[in-house]
């Protein structure tokens, strides 16, 4: 697997942040669909018939609270799609400082695909933090 970062201020409140972060159906993008229960969240990526979908189990869920950052750690439960992802929400200049990590595996490709997916993944992520903090 392959981890990666991204880093994102915003003049949002800590609280403003979160809840923007954690809207699922929010961190839909073409030819991408997320839904969510609350304790389990489904990024559909197809067209048709033809897709994929990334299962994610909310495993840990700690909106922020005064004097402390908020965390939510998703587990991805494959078949495909492989790792999780952690977002952390801090107070940071007024606004808020955002942190995705996420390790991130193709179940099919070897572990030589692993960089690309990396660095596919901080471009559509960084892209995705950006909308949903605008």
């Amino acid at each position: 697997m392959t981890e990666f970062r991204i880093v994102a201020a915003t003049p949002l409140d800590p609280g403003e942040a979160w809840r923007r972060v954690t809207d699922w159906p929010r961190h839909a993008m073409p030819f991408t669909a997320v839904r969510s229960d609350g304790r389990t969240v489904a990024a559909r990526t197809g067209l048709g018939r033809l897709g994929f979908e990334d299962v994610m189990d909310v495993v840990r869920w700690e909106p922020p609270q005064p004097g402390r950052p908020g965390t939510c750690r998703l587990a991805k439960r494959g078949p495909l799609v492989l790792g999780w992802a952690e977002i952390e929400v801090r107070p940071h200049r007024g606004g808020a400082l955002v942190r995705w990590r996420e390790d991130l595996r193709i179940a099919p490709l070897p572990a030589l695909f692993d960089r690309p997916t990396a660095w596919c993944g901080r471009l559509l992520f960084r892209r995705t933090l950006r909308a949903l903090l605008r």
